[in-house]
């Protein structure tokens, strides 16, 4: 028989190698999961997937949810693939107050055919939601078959100081007028749905419109006379005037009047009054990284559908994440998941 002191030992040093055995199994299986969920893209590199766990902390959108009629679009015309805080926040926004809509984001820069997305964070968490889709934009494709096809093709265009502008100018009504269905620029928070919106667009201030809000159905009359003014009236050497210029003159023609405010809902489309879109003006840009209480907020909103950002404005203002700033509270009561990651960064 073995001493006492012998047993124990024993015992301990069994425990002990049980103990070690069982931490060595958990680490492998830990690690052959990071790379079970790593997937490999046409070119052979390697990009992350949102895992699971990191999607349910987001919370599920639309699963299993019928998609209505008429989807929303995102585009960017230029050849970025590294979405921004705003970029995010925007589609995510989106996809929370549409959950039975699908969210389509066209980027330029995405290659046409490739199911792999780049390795960016911002991919990864709007891969989360289950509404949306991110596709190539086709340019050429696009415009195909539109009064806009022959504009594009002439390459004088591209030397224009502000040809990015204009051609998401362009984009935008040829969405709408092929496939309908509600448009946004990427520098909006979405607050709520948007969905009874159709045939409208938003007023930016009290006699012009603004096209990063668009709501019609495809082939819809009002869009089509604004492609044709886009290309019978084009000139891309002035700024805005292929976007709210252009707008603003269809609809006065349309309506037959001088001023939007006498009439804001006439044949079929309405105009929006500035607070449904636009409820910071332009000019008081900054006021979105002002403090303000949650009672003047709800104030300022109540009648406001979503908040454009004026990003081109703003985009370089440093914003405090955790403080009482507007804007600073529209991440964190629109876009959680993409304030979270702003807060941990």
């Amino acid at each position: 028989r073995m001493p006492k002191c012998l047993t124990k030992l024993t015992a301990g040093q069994l425990s002990h190698r049980l103990g070690s055995l069982f931490i060595l199994t958990v680490s492998f299986v830990f690690l052959l999961m990071i790379y079970w969920r790593r997937g490999v893209d046409g070119e052979g590199q390697f990009y992350s997937l949102p895992t699971q766990s990191v999607c349910g902390q987001f919370g599920p959108t639309a699963s299993g949810t019928p998609s209505q009629p008429g989807d929303m679009f995102f585009v960017e015309t230029s050849e970025q693939m590294d979405p921004s805080y705003l970029f995010t926040c925007s589609v995510e926004s989106a996809a929370r107050t549409h959950p039975g809509t699908r969210v389509v984001v066209l980027m330029k820069g995405l290659a046409s055919g490739n199911a792999s997305l780049p390795n960016h964070w911002g991919f990864s968490l709007l891969s989360c939601f289950s509404n949306v889709e991110f596709r190539s934009l086709d340019l050429q494709e696009l415009f195909s078959g539109t009064p806009l096809a022959k504009w594009y093709l002439q390459p004088e265009h591209q030397k224009e100081p502000y040809f990015l502008p204009v051609l998401s100018d362009a984009c935008r009504i040829t969405i709408m007028w092929k496939f309908g269905g509600i448009y946004l620029d990427t520098d909006f928070i979405v607050l709520r749905n948007l969905r009874n919106l159709t045939n409208s667009l938003g007023m930016q201030s009290q006699d012009v419109l603004n096209g990063a809000f668009l709501s019609f159905r495809p082939k819809h009359a009002f869009v089509e006379r604004c492609m044709q003014d886009f290309v019978e009236n084009y000139n891309g050497w002035i700024w805005a005037h292929q976007g709210p210029g252009l707008l603003t003159r269809v609809f006065k023609r349309w309506c037959s009047i001088s001023n939007i405010q006498t009439h804001m809902n006439c044949r079929g489309v309405r105009a929006l009054s500035p607070e449904a879109f636009y409820p910071i003006r332009w000019e008081d840009w900054k006021k979105l990284f002002h403090t303000i209480s949650s009672t003047e907020l709800h104030k300022l909103l109540r009648n406001t559908y979503a908040v454009h950002v004026w990003n081109k404005l703003s985009h370089g203002t440093r914003l405090e994440i955790t403080s009482q700033a507007l804007l600073a509270q529209l991440y964190s009561q629109f876009c959680p998941a993409t304030y979270a990651k702003m807060k941990e960064d």
